[in-house]
């Protein structure tokens, strides 16, 4: 029989831990529940979960804070299920070391498919990094520094090559602008949005089939972008 996979649920609210109880298939769950968000980081450091699903509207820490004072210490993937909509609240909580952001009501089918591309990049950092990333005729070499689409070469320009690869070193996973903005242009840049704007257009035309319908570079409005590798 497989070990169940362990999830913490920091959430004060009683109806959505009664909820994703009655929600997640036993025989692949076990659930830990914590009401505050000091019981939250006391859990995870005593209880060593697979996953933190963390809301933001805790009556004693704000989530945001569990979210950094979690990742000064353990890279748990940490998703985020709050009923704040807004763009600045998901690029902070993202900024402070949440992997992913799911706003309140959502649906079973989502989450379920975001906990499974969250344990699976966890995963993929506890193991040698596969340095080939694949998708649909989209072939990203790592190693190599080669792109290709249907077996024909993609020549991209230095940035262009750095920005997708910083997205495929993290596929299915949404990355803040700020994040590509330092990581591609450097800290000095991390404000400059428009830089982004202009190199995912160059990017998708040259490895889309349709860049109006991107299926690879993926938006997340206001927020940043994702590399999808399935569907």
């Amino acid at each position: 029989m497989t070990e169940r996979i362990r999830i913490l649920v920091i959430d004060d609210e009683a109806a959505i831990r009664r909820f994703l109880r009655s929600s997640l298939p036993e025989n692949e769950y076990f659930l830990l529940e914590a009401e505050t968000g000091e019981a939250g980081l006391r859990l995870t450091a005593t209880e060593n979960p697979d996953i933190v699903l963390l809301d933001l509207g805790l009556p004693d820490l704000d989530g945001i804070e569990v979210a950094r004072r979690l990742r000064e210490w353990t890279e748990v993937p940490i998703i985020v299920l709050s009923a704040r909509g807004r763009e600045t609240d998901k690029v902070q909580a993202l900024d402070a070391g949440a992997d992913d952001y799911l706003t309140k009501p959502f649906g079973v089918k989502e989450l379920l498919a975001r906990i499974r591309v969250a344990l699976r990049h966890s995963q993929r950092g506890k193991e040698p990094a596969n340095p080939v990333v694949e998708a649909d005729g989209l072939r990203i070499d790592l190693a190599a520094r080669q792109v290709f689409l249907d077996t024909v070469e993609i020549r991209l320009t230095p940035n262009e090559y750095k920005l997708l690869a910083a997205l495929a070193r993290s596929p299915g996973m949404v990355l803040t602008h700020k994040q590509l903005l330092t990581e591609v242009w450097g800290p000095a840049y991390s404000e400059e949005a428009h830089y982004l704007r202009v190199y995912m257009g160059q990017l998708r035309h040259k490895i889309e089939r349709d860049p109006a319908k991107p299926r690879f570079l993926r938006t997340e409005p206001g927020v940043g972008y994702r590399l999808i590798v399935e569907d």
